[in-house]
C-alpha cells in the first residue's frame, strides 16, 4: 500500500499550493511546489529500494493496482526530474494567478505518476482522465482570452474522442476475463483482443498527437510556455507512447498492430518535420516537432524495441522542454513568438548558448545523448525494413533543418534595417530562468553517457531494455544527413523565413487540411452542444415546468375537492355521531332507565290481577270458563256472518 504515496502526495499537496499562492508571494508558493516534487522523487527512491506495491479493492472485480516494473521505474523517476526546472521557471516567468498554475501542474505530475505505476485498466483510466482534466485547465489558464478558451475546448474535444478507445479496451478486457488487470489482457481470445488493441491504439494516437490527431498540439500552444514545456513536450504526449511501450509485450501477437504503429509513427515523423519546417511561430514549430519525435518513438515500439522508445523519450523530454522555455525567454524580449520578430542577436547570450545545446540535441548531433537514441531508432528501423530506415533517416535530417532554423532565427544577428536594442540589466528573475535552463542543459549533456559502452552494457542487462546493433555506415550516413540539414537550415534563415502562404507550404502550414478540418469539427460540436443546451432549456425544461405546474394545479384541485367533499362528509358523520352520543347521554339514558321500571311495574300489576283470579273457589273458575266460551262462540258467529 505504501506505493500509493507516490501519486497521492502531489495531488494532496496541490490544494495547499493553491491556498499558499493566495497568501504568500511567488517565492513561497514556488518553493512549496518544488518541495512537493522533491518529496515525490524521495518517495520513488524508497519505493524502488523496497519494491513497493499497492492495491485497493473496491469490490471483487474492481481492484486498483499500482506496481513497479523496469519501464515504470524509469519513467516515474524521469517525470518529476523534468518537472523540477520547469516549475522553477514557471515560478519566476509566468503571470498570476501563480498559485493556481503551480497547483495544477503539481497535481498533473501526481496524475502522471499514477498512470505510469498503474497495473490495471481501471487505474489507467482514472489517471488518463485526470491528466486530461489538468491539461484542459492549464491550457485555459488565461481564460479571459476568448481564443484561449476556444483552443482549450478544441484540445479537450480531440483528446476526449481518443479517450473513448481506452474505455472500449477496458470493456473488452473485462468481457473476456472478468477483470481489468494488464496480465489478463494477454489471455483474451481473438475478437476481444482485436477490439482491445484497436481501442488502445486509438487512445494512444490522440494523446501522443499522431496523425490525424496531431493538430490539437497547435491549439494547446495557447497555454503558458511552462505548460507547453511540461505537458506538450515532455509528459502528457508521452502518455500514449508509454502505454504502448508498457503493453507492447502483451499486444505483440496482434498481427496488424505493430505494423500499424510503425506506419503511423513514420507518417507523423515525416509530416510533422515538414510542418515544422514551414512554421514561423516558435511554439507551433516546436509542437509539430514534438509530434514528429514521438512518431520516431512509435517506430521503435512497432519494431519491437519499447526500451529504445523510452530512452528517446528521456532525451527528448529534457531538450524539448528546454527549447520551449528558451522560446519563452525570447518572447519576453521580443513580445512575440514569431521568429521573424526575434533575431535577438547578442541580447541574450546565455539563453542563446543554452538554446544552442538544446537545438543540437534536436538535430541529433554527436556526442549528445539524443543523437545516440536517434541512431538506435535508425538501427531498429534497419532491422525491420530498408524503406523504414530511409524514412526514419529522412525524418532525422528534417529535424536538423528546423532545429537550425529555430535557433538561428531566434538568436541570430539582427537583420539589416533593424535597430539593435541595448540589452537590459539582468534581473533576479532572469537568473532563475537561466538556472532552470541550465538544469535542463546539464541533463541533456549528461545523457551523452549513452555513448559510453559501459552504460550501454548496463542498459542491456536490464529486463525489457533490449538495444539494437549499431552499424557504423548507418551512423555515418545519418551524420551526413544531419550536417546537410543544418546547412540547409542556415541557408533558409540567411535567405529569409519560410512562410506558409504559397503552394505546398500553405498546405503543410495547416497540416494538409487537418487543422481547419479539426477546427470545423470542433466548432460544429460546440454549436451542436449550444443548440442542445437551448433545446434542453426551451423545450425539455419548459415541458418539465409545465408538467410540474399542471401536476401542482391537479393536486390543488384534488385538495379542494377533498376539503369540500370528503372532509365535509367526514365532518357531517362526526357531527351525527356526536348528536347521537349526546341523545344517548340524555333522553336515551332516561328512556333506558324508565322503560325497564315501567315494564316491571306492569308485570307486577298483571301478577296482582292474576293472583286475584286464583281465589281457590271452583264456581269462580267455571264462571270464567263459561264467559270465555261465550266470547269465543260470539267471535266465530260474527266471523261467519261477515
Amino acid at each position: 500500500m505504501m506505493l500509493w504515496i507516490v501519486p497521492l502526495l502531489p495531488v494532496l499537496m496541490a490544494p495547499l499550493i493553491y491556498l499558499s499562492g493566495r497568501r504568500e508571494g511567488c517565492t513561497g508558493v514556488t518553493l512549496l511546489a518544488l518541495s512537493a516534487l522533491i518529496a515525490v522523487i524521495g518517495a520513488l527512491a524508497l519505493a524502488m529500494a523496497n519494491d513497493w506495491q499497492g492495491s485497493y479493492a473496491l469490490n471483487a472485480a474492481l481492484v486498483l493496482q499500482v506496481g513497479l516494473v523496469p519501464s515504470s521505474q524509469f519513467v516515474a523517476l524521469a517525470i518529476p526530474i523534468m518537472a523540477l526546472p520547469v516549475l522553477l521557471f514557471a515560478g519566476v516567468h509566468e503571470q498570476a494567478p501563480l498559485g493556481r498554475l503551480l497547483a495544477i501542474m503539481v497535481a498533473f505530475v501526481g496524475a502522471m505518476e499514477l498512470l505510469v505505476l498503474a497495473q490495471d485498466m481501471v487505474t489507467l483510466l482514472v489517471a488518463w482522465e485526470l491528466i486530461g482534466a489538468c491539461s484542459w485547465a492549464l491550457v485555459s489558464h488565461y481564460w479571459r482570452d476568448r481564443d484561449t478558451v476556444k483552443n482549450a475546448v478544441q484540445v479537450f474535444l480531440v483528446t476526449r474522442f481518443g479517450d473513448l478507445g481506452l474505455y472500449i479496451a477496458a470493456a473488452a478486457v473485462f468481457a473476456g476475463s472478468g477483470g481489468f488487470g494488464y496480465s489478463q489482457l494477454a489471455g483474451l481470445d481473438g475478437s476481444l483482443m482485436q477490439v482491445a488493441a484497436a481501442g488502445i491504439l486509438l487512445a494512444a494516437m490522440a494523446k501522443s498527437a499522431q496523425v490525424p490527431f496531431s493538430v490539437w498540439l497547435f491549439a494547446a500552444m495557447s497555454g503558458p510556455v511552462s505548460v507547453s514545456a511540461l505537458l506538450h513536450a515532455a509528459t502528457l504526449v508521452a502518455a500514449g507512447m508509454y502505454v504502448l511501450a508498457r503493453l507492447q509485450p502483451l499486444l505483440a501477437d496482434v498481427a496488424w498492430l505493430m505494423p500499424a504503429i510503425m506506419l503511423i509513427g513514420l507518417t507523423t515523423a515525416l509530416l510533422g518535420g515538414v510542418v515544422s519546417l514551414v512554421q514561423g511561430h516558435a511554439k507551433k514549430l516546436l509542437a509539430a516537432s514534438t509530434s514528429a519525435q514521438y512518431g520516431l518513438m512509435w517506430v521503435a515500439i512497432g519494431a519491437g524495441f519499447p526500451g529504445v522508445a523510452l530512452l528517446h523519450f528521456l532525451s527528448h523530454g529534457f531538450f524539448k522542454a528546454g527549447l520551449f522555455l528558451t522560446a519563452g525567454v525570447a518572447e519576453r524580449q521580443a513580445e512575440s513568438y514569431q521568429l521573424e520578430d526575434m533575431r535577438l542577436g547578442g541580447r541574450l547570450p546565455g539563453s542563446a548558448l543554452l538554446g544552442g545545446i538544446f537545438a543540437l540535441a534536436l538535430a541529433g548531433m554527436v556526442p549528445l545523448g539524443a543523437a545516440w537514441t536517434k541512431e538506435q531508432i535508425i538501427s531498429v528501423a534497419y532491422a525491420a525494413s530498408p524503406w523504414l530506415t530511409a524514412g526514419v533517416a529522412l525524418a532525422g535530417g528534417l529535424s536538423a533543418v528546423y532545429a537550425t532554423r529555430f535557433q538561428l532565427a531566434m538568436f541570430g544577428p539582427v537583420r539589416f534595417g533593424r535597430t539593435q536594442q541595448r540589452r537590459p540589466p539582468l534581473s533576479g528573475a532572469c537568473r532563475l530562468e537561466l538556472l532552470a535552463l541550465s538544469g535542463l542543459a546539464a541533463l541533456t549533456l549528461g545523457l551523452s553517457l549513452f555513448w559510453w559502452p559501459g552504460v550501454q552494457r548496463w542498459l542491456q542487462q536490464q529486463p525489457g531494455w533490449e538495444l539494437a546493433d549499431v552499424h557504423l555506415w548507418l551512423l555515418a550516413a545519418s551524420l551526413v544527413l544531419v550536417v546537410l540539414g543544418m546547412a540547409l537550415g542556415a541557408v533558409l534563415v540567411q535567405r529569409g523565413q519560410l512562410d506558409g502562404h504559397q503552394g505546398w507550404r500553405r498546405s503543410a502550414f495547416c497540416w494538409w487540411g487537418l487543422e481547419p478540418l479539426t477546427l470545423g469539427v470542433g466548432a460544429t460540436l460546440v454549436k451542436l452542444s449550444a443548440r442542445l443546451a437551448r433545446f434542453d432549456r426551451d423545450v425539455l425544461e419548459r415541458a418539465t415546468l409545465l408538467l410540474s405546474r399542471q401536476a401542482s394545479q391537479t393536486a390543488s384541485a384534488l385538495a379542494r375537492r377533498d376539503a369540500d367533499g370528503v372532509d365535509a362528509s367526514l365532518y357531517g358523520s362526526a357531527s351525527a355521531v356526536t348528536r347521537i352520543a349526546d341523545f344517548g347521554a340524555t333522553a336515551g339514558e332516561a328512556l333506558s332507565e324508565r322503560l325497564p321500571g315501567s315494564l316491571s311495574g306492569l308485570v307486577n300489576r298483571g301478577g296482582g290481577r292474576a293472583r286475584q283470579a286464583q281465589s281457590g273457589q271452583t264456581h269462580h273458575y267455571y264462571a270464567g270458563m263459561a264467559i270465555g266460551f261465550a266470547v269465543l262462540l260470539t267471535l266465530l258467529l260474527l266471523g261467519d256472518a261477515l
